[in-house]
């Protein structure tokens, strides 16, 4: 073999270096959160905001930058519950009935990929769970209507979406056996190992909004409806209603809190007779979203306007370990963990979004102080600021994610 040249090797060497150097600047360093946020007064427009989030770094808790749509705020709702490997997060405005795509990937210049309103024939887009192929499935809230477009109409469905946007396959949420019932999906929990997907049925529409009381399990592969169910009801006829947020448990248990601030524990979903029971019920009502690290399931509780953790080592049998007050007058909703710097973020109806640290061993929560902007108060302040777009006035976040 002839060797080559050094000058030819360097040359060789050095056509090679902009991949590299590419390659390298997509590993973004620092670490961030992305808070999905709406003008409190309603006029301005949703926005993204990108918080430090690094423990390590200087301006931990300092705004980064905003990126702002074109949509006038009606009702900033969900984002992904976690940053998928891809970067390309979903968001919605969801009484806007829009869904945003954006490109996260660079935190500190996040881009607007595309939006979407319906798909599918159905409306009201308002969760979002990755499968394992990396598209989404969407839950719906409505079909349209069958006289007039854009009104809302009966159950919703299922909607598998890739990162562009593009719709791959649906399936409707209708069931024969529950004739004129109408199941709006809420939000849903993957689970490819049993080939299932469970989603629950919670109407935003404040109308409806304590009518659903049911849960519905799929099968993965085909989007088939296999069942719809009722979840057990408590002798108190309120801890069962509006299942909004189901997480799978360390058991291997589908784990539903409702909106009447109970958990109900679902198993067997992989039989042809799944079972839900309530096994747990928290004080008040309009309880938010879940989280569960380990074995413990960290609970929004507004009436006490924090936290509460239960420790569910034993399913059936769920008992609180701690329990944490953010304010005399907090109204705690959406929560979310990273794995990264062991940290929960919550997000209530007032202007600002706090950092939590869980102990791991006992489950007791504390506030993580380090974690705040310029005011020097712990979180983040969404009030009464002039935001990197230029806007003046207060931010109302929803859906919060960490980056990856």
């Amino acid at each position: 073999m002839k060797r080559i040249p050094l000058a030819i090797a360097l040359i060789l060497c050095t056509l090679h270096l902009p991949s590299q150097s590419q390659e390298q600047k997509t590993k973004i360093p620092g670490h961030y959160l992305f808070a999905w946020t709406g003008d409190a007064a309603l006029k301005g427009k949703d926005f993204l905001a990108v918080i430090d989030a690094d423990p390590a770094s200087k301006s931990y808790g300092g705004l980064i930058t905003t990126l702002v749509t074109d949509q006038q705020t009606v009702r900033v709702h969900h984002t992904e519950y976690v940053m998928p490997a891809s970067g390309m997060l979903f968001a919605n405005d969801h009484d806007a009935g829009r869904t945003f795509i954006f490109d996260v990937r660079d935190a500190v210049h996040p881009k607007i990929v595309t939006s979407f309103t319906d798909m599918a024939g159905y409306m009201h887009p308002h969760s979002y769970l990755r499968l394992p192929n990396g598209h989404v499935l969407v839950t719906f809230q409505h079909v349209h209507h069958g006289e007039s477009e854009g009104q809302m109409g009966g159950s919703g469905g299922l909607v598998e979406i890739d990162d562009l946007g593009k719709v791959i396959r649906s399936s409707s949420s209708a069931d024969p056996a529950f004739p004129g019932a109408l199941l709006t999906p809420y939000s849903l929990v993957v689970l490819p190992e049993l080939d299932r997907v469970v989603s629950t049925n919670s109407s935003m529409d404040d109308e409806n909004a304590f009518s659903g009381v049911t849960y519905q399990v799929w099968r993965l592969s085909d989007l088939k409806l296999l069942k719809t169910a009722y979840l057990d009801v408590n002798k108190d006829l309120c801890s069962h209603v509006s299942p909004e947020e189901p997480r799978l448990g360390p058991d291997g248990a589908v784990y539903v809190q409702t909106l009447g601030c109970g958990i109900e524990r679902i198993t067997d979903v992989d039989k042809d007779q799944p079972t839900a029971k309530l096994v747990y019920t928290f004080p008040g009502s309009f309880c938010g979203v879940p989280t569960i690290v380990g074995h413990y399931l960290i609970q929004s509780v507004p009436v006490m306007h924090g936290l509460i953790v239960l420790d569910i080592a034993n399913g059936t049998k769920p008992v609180e370990v701690s329990r944490i007050r953010l304010s005399d007058t907090y109204f705690s909703h959406w929560t979310g963990w990273d794995a990264k710097t062991q940290r929960m973020v919550v997000t209530g109806s007032d202007a600002r979004l706090f950092l939590m640290k869980l102990d791991l061993a006992t489950g007791a929560l504390s506030m993580d102080t380090a974690f705040h902007d310029e005011d020097g108060k712990p979180g983040f302040n969404f009030a009464n600021r002039k935001w990197s777009h230029g806007w003046e006035g207060t931010g109302k976040p929803h859906g919060v994610v960490f980056s990856r």
